[in-house]
């Protein structure tokens, strides 16, 4: 577990410039969290994870249990989600199922804030929300999903400092299941706000090497993913390529993710 640990402690930026195989894949979240999943497409999953030794698999919750005993004695680390995909739950019921998730072997936790009230202004309703939960399953690390697409870059910002005031240790853009997926801009201004202490996940649309490298260069440090396989593939086929295309694009070019994410992380 010490070790497992130490694999997920990152939370800056990463150099592209010494990027290789193991950190690329290191840095993803392999998202199993679709709603019609059945257990036989999910432990295909798995087992896409445990060959490409990712960083997680983030799964929906009730799958917790199977997903904890097969990466038992692996690289990758078993996480879920928690008042997903609305974050409109109460906050008792929030916090009841972080605790659950904890003490069935979850190492992190990706929680949905409350969207409405951070659309609302009702920044303290969620501060005290987020604050409680990081508070009761600590030291779990919580990531903290904001669902960017509904949000003004002034909402961002107050979500990603509610964020920080909270201690959670990643901020992340969206479910996967928002009208669309990740953006480089709004990952670097998520970066922006929140420093090198706190991490950045992008998630929703990032289905190749070049999406996945536009969000790190944009200054995420995990990503969600299903296409975890495809990614490492190319990686494998154009890794370095890719990686001096994207150091020389990143300056002067606007890096986006592709299509919008309806059924992936």
């Amino acid at each position: 577990m010490r070790q497992l640990k130490a694999r997920l402690a990152n939370r800056a930026p990463l150099d592209l410039s010494t990027l290789d195989e193991r950190a690329l894949m290191g840095c993803i979240d392999h998202s199993l969290l679709r709603p019609e999943l059945t257990r036989a497409e999910v432990e295909a999953g798995l087992d896409v994870a445990i060959e490409w030794e990712t960083a997680t698999v983030c799964c929906r919750p009730a799958d917790l249990p199977l997903v904890v005993s097969r990466l038992r004695r692996t690289v990758v680390g078993p996480t879920t989600v928690i008042g997903f995909p609305h974050g409109a739950n109460m906050p008792n019921t929030k916090e009841r199922e972080a605790l659950v998730a904890v003490d069935q072997g979850a190492v992190e936790l990706d929680v949905v804030i409350n969207i409405g009230a951070l659309r609302g202004g009702d920044l303290g309703y969620v501060r005290d929300e987020l604050a409680g939960l990081v508070y009761a399953v600590a030291p779990t690390p919580v990531k903290v999903i904001l669902e960017t697409a509904y949000l003004t870059p002034e909402q961002v910002e107050a979500g990603c400092r509610i964020a920080i005031e909270a201690r959670a240790a990643f901020v992340k853009n969206g479910t996967g299941y928002s009208p669309r997926g990740a953006e480089a801009g709004e990952i670097a201004l998520m970066r922006r706000v929140v420093g090198d202490r706190v991490g950045v996940k992008a998630a929703g649309g990032v289905r190749t090497l070049d999406a996945m490298l536009a969000m790190l260069a944009a200054g995420a440090c995990r990503v969600g993913a299903t296409a975890t396989a495809a990614i490492g593939t190319d990686w494998r086929a154009r890794g370095p390529e890719a990686v001096r295309a994207i150091i020389a694009s990143a300056p002067s070019a606007k890096l986006a993710a592709g299509p919008s994410a309806s059924d992936d992380e």
